[in-house]
């Protein structure tokens, strides 16, 4: 049986720093292929080289993972300042239109960490450029040292809407998750449901109301240790089961 194909948004990247690639963690692909039970396939992430439309014929659901460039505040009508970080322009100008056409299909879409503010973006939403100097929050970034295990570490709960998608899915009001993240919603898109916080008041877990699928996107990092840990195995197992039900409903209309 022909595997749902998943593409993988990638990021710019310098190999040695200085050779140009398009690159996604084998994290991501792991998560899809053993968990999702898909085909995991890696997007360039530049407009130029790849047409919207026909990804959208290629792929069967999209995943938006983190990265270190952040989405440009101009995006959501701010000014750019030091506090936002990087910037992947060329990202920015194919997952906002990418994102909004997947929903108005109900083609299925995972968006993490930078792809969950990425998903907000694309909706009508608004970042924070540093959730860490809010008055109140906590810092979330990913721990300066230690081995990946430990930056991947849980470090924080998150609480769910009571009997919302994310509460339903997981089968419990709060569940742990890790935390690697600077920026956050400020507010959010119109149809973005915030269904889950961390005990600062930071969205973590989102989907968009009335959306024909799956659109369910978290702000950690659910791919580390996906197949084993209890929150990630059934969000990701959820997404290949979306992927599957799109993918036959394309090949009934083929057929």
């Amino acid at each position: 049986m022909r595997r749902p194909v998943i593409g993988i948004i990638g990021n710019s990247y310098l190999i040695n720093d200085e050779y140009p690639a398009h690159a996604a963690g084998t994290m991501n692909a792991q998560a899809l292929a053993e968990v999702s039970g898909c085909q995991p396939l890696i997007v360039p992430s530049h407009p130029g080289l790849v047409c919207i439309e026909t990804l959208l014929e290629i792929c069967d659901g999209f995943v938006f993972p983190g990265a270190r460039a952040n989405v440009h505040p101009e995006e959501y009508g701010e000014q750019e300042t030091p506090a936002h970080g990087t910037f992947d322009r060329d990202r920015d100008r194919l997952t906002l239109p990418l994102i909004r056409a997947c929903v108005a299909r109900g083609q299925p879409i995972l968006g993490i960490c930078r792809g969950f503010q990425e998903v907000n973006v694309a909706m009508g939403g608004t970042l924070f450029p540093e959730i860490r100097d809010l008055p109140g929050r906590d810092n979330h970034r990913m721990p300066p040292d230690g081995s990946l295990a430990e930056k991947f570490a849980l470090r924080h709960p998150v609480t769910f809407r009571p009997g919302g998608p994310f509460h339903q899915l997981m089968g419990a009001p709060s569940v742990m998750t890790n935390t690697l993240h600077g920026q956050g919603i400020k507010h959010p898109g119109p149809r973005v449901i915030v269904d889950g916080h961390a005990p600062d008041g930071t969205p973590e877990a989102i989907f968009i109301a009335d959306a024909p699928g799956f659109t369910l996107s978290v702000q950690w990092h659910p791919e580390w240790n996906a197949d084993a840990d209890p929150v990630s195995r059934p969000l990701f197992s959820a997404f290949g089961d979306a992927c599957r039900d799109w993918a036959a409903g394309a090949l009934r209309k083929v057929s």
